[in-house]
């Protein structure tokens, strides 16, 4: 397959060099769309694992219960046991909100229940335990991240060059980025050029929906509660979290020949498969129950696709080794716009 790829520089080129003037420039289309046409020609029963899968409303209601549970334990502790609070949040509680960021996030494909409807109050219920709204912002914004995978106009997952500027090249800079991602991830919205609509009426229910939950644990649960409830969200996209290497491992990548890479570890059955990235991008219709079935059926067509092993491990080389900077992406329309007049 040709690449068509250009690098914007000579150390640019060397494989495995850090990019520290801009992401990687690429005119070859986007991998998952004729992949997964190879796929449905070579294995039409594939076709069966499309669809939806109401086991995830359950799960869902489990885990925003369980959540409760744990808050209001914690609430009842008080405010003096606010390091007890972070604690079970780091250890427990990302886990947990983590997990109802992949509901979020397969209620955004309408993988969960036949009608989408069902699927938006399926994303908001997930969307409770996080403190703030982001269920149906995230709708919005991800459908275009697919459509438009790397491209900086229109996809929300390439960082800022403001951000990759300022923090994307030292250690301390690229720990903070992570620390600080739910915010970084927010501020970027806003270079969209308008091709996303933030605002609707299902943007205002779902705020009303997290505000009104978050008046009522504070009010009957305490400080406290809400507090291991943020920290929850907080830890489970960043924070400095093995989680948040996630967004680390999907797309970060300094050739062009793959930009999108899977995680096959122990960590997806509590982070109910989000590492299959690959099979999520070429059948975003199929539920995160089916993905790991998915492979098996094409086994041919991932086998032979670079993994990543660990979050953890992926976490601190991404800090510490500097070929990794926040340029380290495919983006395909930095070959016609120059970085200069970007956000």
């Amino acid at each position: 397959m040709s690449l068509h790829a250009t690098r914007v520089d000579a150390a640019r080129a060397r494989p495995g060099a850090a990019s520290t003037e801009g992401f990687l420039q690429t005119t070859a289309p986007r991998p998952h769309p004729p992949r997964r046409r190879a796929i449905m020609a070579a294995h039409p029963e594939v076709a069966r694992l499309i669809g939806h899968d109401p086991i995830t409303a359950v799960i869902t209601l489990c885990v925003v219960a369980g959540q409760l549970v744990i808050a209001g334990l914690l609430g009842h502790l008080g405010l003096a046991y606010w390091w007890l609070a972070l604690i079970a949040a780091f250890c427990v509680g990302a886990f947990a909100n983590h997990a109802m960021f992949v509901v979020i996030h397969d209620a955004c494909h309408n993988a969960i229940l036949k009608k989408p409807v069902w699927n938006k109050w399926v994303g908001i219920l997930a969307d409770l335990p996080n403190t703030v709204p982001t269920a149906m912002g995230f709708r919005c914004y991800h459908i275009k991240h697919h459509s438009h995978l790397g491209d900086y106009d229109f996809d929300a997952d390439l960082p800022s060059h403001w951000e990759a500027r300022t923090f994307g090249h030292s250690w301390y800079g690229k720990a903070a980025w992570m620390f600080f991602f739910a915010a970084f991830q927010l501020a970027r919205l806003g270079r969209l050029r308008g091709s996303v609509p933030m605002w609707g009426r299902w943007t205002y229910i779902n705020a009303v929906c997290v505000i009104l939950f978050d008046i009522a644990v504070l009010v009957f649960l305490g400080p406290n509660a809400l507090l291991y409830l943020f920290a929850s969200f907080w830890f489970s996209v960043g924070g400095l979290h093995p989680l948040g290497a996630r967004w680390v491992q999907e797309h970060f990548t300094d050739d062009p020949a793959q930009e999108t890479f899977d995680y096959y570890g122990p960590l997806n059955i509590v982070a109910l498969n989000i590492g299959y990235h690959n099979e999520h991008h070429d059948f975003p219709d199929i539920p995160w129950t089916r993905l790991p079935e998915l492979k098996r059926m094409a086994p041919e067509f991932y086998d032979h696709l670079k993994t990543h092993k660990s979050w953890f491990g992926l976490l601190i080389k991404f800090i510490f080794d500097p070929h990794y900077t926040l340029y380290t992406r495919v983006d395909r329309s930095a070959a016609n716009t120059p970085a200069s007049a970007k956000g």
